[in-house]
Order: C-alpha cells, then sequence, then structure tokens
C-alpha cells in the first residue's frame, strides 16, 4: 500500500459512528473445488508450488473440526510460514493490486492486502461466518515516537461478538493481538463480502468506493478459480 504523510491526523474514527452499505454478495455457505485450484496451481506456477496448494487444502482440512480462536492461529501460521513480504510495484509492477489467494501462494509472496485476503478466504473455507470476520483498512504507524511515520496497511480482523473487540491478524507481526493492544493501528474503514464500514462523519484520505471495486474485481477472480458463495 502506498505511505501517506508523516504527522498525517489519526483521529479520524474517535467518536464516530459507523454506517454499513451493503452490496451483493455473501452467502453463509462457500465451496472449493480444489481439484481446480490444485490444476491451476500446477499449470501457472509449476508442480512445486502446486504441493503448496495441497498443503493448504489439507491445513484448512485440519482447522475444520477446531475451535474458533484455534482455527485462527492455524492459518495465520500457515501464511506467515508460506509467504514472504513484498510490495505490489516490485511484484505486479503495479502500485496497488490485490491478488487471489491462489496468486499469492502460487507466488510466495505478497503484501499486507495478499496477507488479509488469502486469511479471509480460508477462515471462510474453514467455517468461520462471514459476519465475524472483517478486513479493516488501518493506518499503521511505523518507528518510534520520534521518527515514526504512518503508513497505509490492512489487516483482517475477527469479531467474536458484533460489539467485540477484534482479534487482528496481520502481516506485519505473527502474533494475534486484540485491538486494543494494537495502538499504532487506527481504523478508517473495514469491509467483508456482505457490506463495507466507513465512518459516518468524518472524511477521510482513502477511498473506500475504489477500493471496493477492487474487492469486487479479486472476489470475481476467486470465483473463477473454484472458490463460489
Amino acid at each position: 500500500m502506498r505511505k501517506v504523510a508523516t504527522g498525517v491526523t489519526l483521529l479520524l474514527l474517535l467518536g464516530a459512528l459507523y454506517r454499513v452499505v451493503p452490496f451483493s454478495y455473501g452467502a453463509m455457505g462457500i465451496s472449493v473445488d480444489f481439484s481446480r485450484i490444485h490444476h491451476l496451481m500446477d499449470s501457472r506456477y509449476g508442480r512445486e508450488r502446486g504441493e503448496v496448494s495441497r498443503q493448504w487444502e489439507r491445513m484448512l482440512t485440519d482447522a475444520g473440526s477446531l475451535p474458533e480462536r484455534d482455527k485462527l492461529e492455524l492459518v495465520n501460521r500457515f501464511f506467515h510460514r508460506q509467504l514472504s513480504y513484498q510490495l505490489d510495484q516490485a511484484l505486479w509492477g503495479q502500485e496497488d493490486y490485490w491478488a487471489t489467494p491462489l496468486e499469492t501462494l502460487g507466488l510466495g509472496r505478497g503484501d499486507c492486502e495478499d496477507y488479509a485476503i488469502a486469511q479471509y478466504l480460508s477462515l471462510r473455507m474453514a467455517g468461520i461466518s462471514d459476519e465475524r470476520l472483517r478486513l479493516i483498512y488501518v493506518r499503521a504507524r511505523i518507528g518510534g515516537s520520534r521518527s515514526s511515520i504512518t503508513q497505509a496497511h490492512m489487516v483482517l480482523g475477527y469479531y467474536a461478538t458484533p460489539s467485540s473487540d477484534p482479534l487482528l491478524l496481520d502481516s506485519l507481526i505473527p502474533d494475534i493481538l486484540p485491538g486494543a493492544q494494537r495502538p499504532d493501528l487506527t481504523p478508517v474503514f473495514s469491509f467483508n463480502s456482505q457490506g463495507l464500514w466507513t465512518p459516518g462523519a468524518a472524511s477521510s484520505a482513502a477511498n473506500p468506493l475504489a477500493r471496493l471495486s477492487r474487492w469486487r474485481q479479486v472476489l470475481a477472480k476467486v470465483r473463477q478459480e473454484g472458490v463460489s458463495w
């Protein structure tokens, strides 16, 4: 994601109410054609990377019977082990590209959106309902207090209840922590396959509608690769 100016105001959402903008994705069930995914992985990225998609399937099979907190831990460990962080410009030759899990695992690299998208869809495949998961666009404070910068960033949030402090899965760190323990992150907006949550009384440098378009595009590609709702 692009960096934003040092010292940018991080108070956009304090005290703001959220509104939900629904859109047309999101059934409770999700089905996965792993035979198609493995075939695509083999043909696009080679048999060695195809083995990674088979490990993905085995991991999700193991996750299916676990309590939800254990599902989070298993999926988070898998992607931190399998992926190396790389910015879109170096990886795709463009500033902001949202990859499918197949593309991300095929290359073994991705940025914050790619981690969050892959973990979100994996947790949906493992049986966690859409209502409990949101991709959260944040401003991340990087560095010490005197030399810190703010950077656009994305994490995945798990909400045990609608009013819960979310547990955050983050490409920057391997630990899953509640939002209250991440003062370095300030939320801007969040979304899943059911809707978009934006602050009701503040404007932001981010453009949620533009990013929603990218989200729809990546979901369309995911469906072509063998995942359906």
